[in-house]
């Protein structure tokens, strides 16, 4: 059963991804603004750049998923120094970098249509590129770093799973669009909830099946450099 929840999970993200791609394009609104005194919807000039929204906020909530299973996974293997955490941790971050990607060049092409700029040095966009250069430089720790290469990419994980909370909510909404009413995706208008949760089903099935195949990869990987190591030990390779 095991070998197939990968295969399953990516049957389920393609069936979502038509079916999310039909509703955002064709049944949800094309712009949407929450008024954060009346808590209204309002118009906007973002248009058909709003679409932008459904591929954007999925993507940034599994980023913040993917950091926090990195730091608690980071926080065991220090604590237990046992591999299977330390696996975890850096198959997770080498999709949350992927999906870190995804938020910035989304959120770049949203800023272009809504503040005719695409990009703009405002605290929550310098703390989220922060964050994907953590994830960055986490990677190139544990290709480069060496034998404590382990241990000090887990300390690089820990604070970037510190650093989320403060991308989230030390900005106010009215310098960053907004998911919903008060900046909380389940109070986003009636008729986008549909595209928004079958969109964002679709990129957890990916998700998960990209994280359980890249964690197995990177266990698979050391088992092989251990394998490997025994061999040179006991003089069976050179």
């Amino acid at each position: 059963m095991k070998k197939l929840i990968v295969p399953i999970l990516c049957v389920f993200g393609a069936i979502g991804f038509v079916a999310s791609v039909y509703l955002v394009f064709f049944n949800a609104p094309l712009e949407f603004m929450i008024d954060k005194d009346s808590g209204r919807l309002v118009g906007t000039s973002l248009f058909f750049n709003q679409k932008i929204y459904f591929f954007h906020v999925p993507h940034a909530i599994l980023l913040f998923v993917a950091v926090f299973v990195a730091g608690i996974a980071s926080i065991m293997y220090l604590w237990k120094h046992d591999q299977k955490w330390d696996d975890i941790a850096a198959g997770t971050v080498d999709i949350s970098v992927a999906f870190g990607a995804a938020v910035l060049a989304t959120g770049s092409i949203w800023a272009k249509a809504a503040w005719d700029v695409w990009w703009q040095w405002e605290p929550r966009l310098t703390m989220s590129l922060l964050l994907w250069l953590i994830l960055v430089g986490y990677a190139l720790v544990r290709k480069f770093a060496g034998p404590s290469a382990d241990r000090v990419a887990a300390g690089m994980a820990i604070f970037g799973m510190v650093g989320v909370p403060f991308i989230y909510t030390m900005v106010g909404h009215d310098s960053h669009p907004a998911s919903g009413m008060n900046g909380v995706v389940a109070t986003q208008a009636a008729s986008m909830k549909p595209a928004f949760w079958i969109s964002f089903a679709t990129f957890t099935c990916w998700f998960t099946a990209l994280v359980i195949t890249r964690v197995q990869g990177t266990r698979a990987e050391r088992e092989v450099r251990e394998l490997r190591e025994r061999a040179l030990d006991l003089g069976v390779i050179e």
